[in-house]
């Protein structure tokens, strides 16, 4: 079967990507191993930014089963650093339900229904997917948005990912709490890592995650988690690599593109990667439509890797405050600036919010970089 476009992978970025695709009138086949609903391993954190993209992309209202929270508990390396409250709203959900809305979504605008099909074979340079029962689909331009694992990313590199570089995440659904409860982050949970406490309707989403190569011992840090959590110690753990870091530098080869975590697109801060899965599967779509209609096809990756280019700005500044965070010399000057700054605290949440991009968080960072290394260095304690 003859396609404009397929996509491979149905989760926030193929759904985004399918979904562009088929309101720009692109012939689209959407590909995926698994029949929704199917769950996922995410904390379910659905950020101020994630809510305009999908609004952009999806819909003008968000999901009425979404959770919505407007304080957070925030702690650092063990210590508890204050609770904000009055934040933009931050919104939760369950990737079991959000994943099936987008993928009708989807499939509702007029993409070729492909979930449950498993992918047998895949040719990147004559676009020819191969679906077990022996269906060929083909198309110019393929958009690998099959996660962490990608097998995209596997046929076009050798390998999905660079082991080194990865980080790991473990995450346990326990018994709902009150709805008051705030969120709870805990910065240094996990070696340059994190922890959360998401309370939902229904659910508590209880994870933690960090670098993979700097935590042998991830689950024993989960249990002790879990432990001041309160948590019972026999809640079942789940695990899932989590590709947050720096983006690919090849998001992909000429007609084949790579969206979401397939393209390591995750936020290396917050460890968020919704919101980033969905704008690049609909940037990956355009840059789709405007290489066809150059009739070059090949052309596709360069066109996408402009529309990148604010993400993967944005993920350079991340990494430079999560050095700050994380880093040694700067974890004491980072406990002290936001324990003695609501500012700081509330720029953070501001940023989860998706009032504050990371571009505008670095240019005040460094306006208070010379306060921020005193306190690291042990100095003066001024606002």
């Amino acid at each position: 079967m003859l396609f404009d476009l397929i996509v491979i992978g149905a989760g926030p970025a193929g759904a985004a990507a399918a979904k562009t695709a088929a309101d720009a009138g692109l012939r689209c086949a959407l590909v995926d191993k698994a029949r929704f609903p199917r769950d996922k391993l995410c904390g379910g954190g659905f950020t101020g930014r994630a809510a305009r993209y999908y609004r952009e992309i999806f819909a003008p209202d968000l999901p009425a089963d979404f959770d919505s929270k407007t304080a957070v508990a925030l702690y650092g390396f063990g210590e508890k650093l204050g609770v904000i409250e009055d934040i933009p709203p931050v919104y939760l959900t369950m990737r079991l339900a959000l994943d099936d809305h987008l993928c009708a979504l989807a499939l509702a605008a007029g993409a070729a229904d492909f979930t449950g099909r498993a992918i047998t074979a895949f040719r990147p340079e004559t676009g020819e997917v191969t679906l077990a029962g022996g269906e060929v689909l083909r198309a110019p331009v393929v958009i690998g948005a099959d996660g962490v694992n990608s097998f995209t990313a596997r046929t076009l590199f050798g390998r999905p990912f660079d082991p080194a570089r990865i980080g790991f995440a473990l995450e346990v659904e326990a018994p709902p709490l009150a709805p008051e409860a705030p969120l709870r982050i805990d910065m240094g949970a996990a070696h340059w890592g994190y922890g959360w406490s998401f309370p939902k309707t229904g659910s508590h989403t209880v994870g933690i995650g960090g670098v993979h190569s700097r935590n042998p011992d991830l689950k024993a840090l989960m249990r002790a988690y879990m432990r001041d959590l309160g948590l019972p110690g026999d809640a079942r753990i789940k695990g899932q690599y989590l590709p947050f870091g720096k983006a690919r530098r090849n998001p992909g080869r000429d007609n084949v593109l790579l969206a979401g975590d397939a393209a390591w697109l995750v936020d290396p801060v917050t460890g968020e990667g919704i919101a980033y899965a969905m704008k690049s599967g609909q940037m990956a779509a355009l840059a789709a439509r405007d290489a066809l209609a150059r009739h070059e096809p090949a052309a596709a990756l360069r066109l996408y890797r402009a529309r990148l280019r604010p993400i993967r700005v944005a993920m350079r500044d991340a990494n430079f405050v999560r050095l700050l965070i994380y880093w040694g010399p700067f974890r004491k000057g980072f406990i002290r600036a936001v324990r003695g700054s609501g500012r700081l605290r509330h720029d953070y949440m501001r940023l989860l919010g998706g009032e504050l991009e990371y571009p505008d968080l670095m240019r005040r960072l460094l306006r208070r970089l010379p306060n921020y290394l005193g306190r690291a260095l042990g100095g003066r304690k001024g606002a």
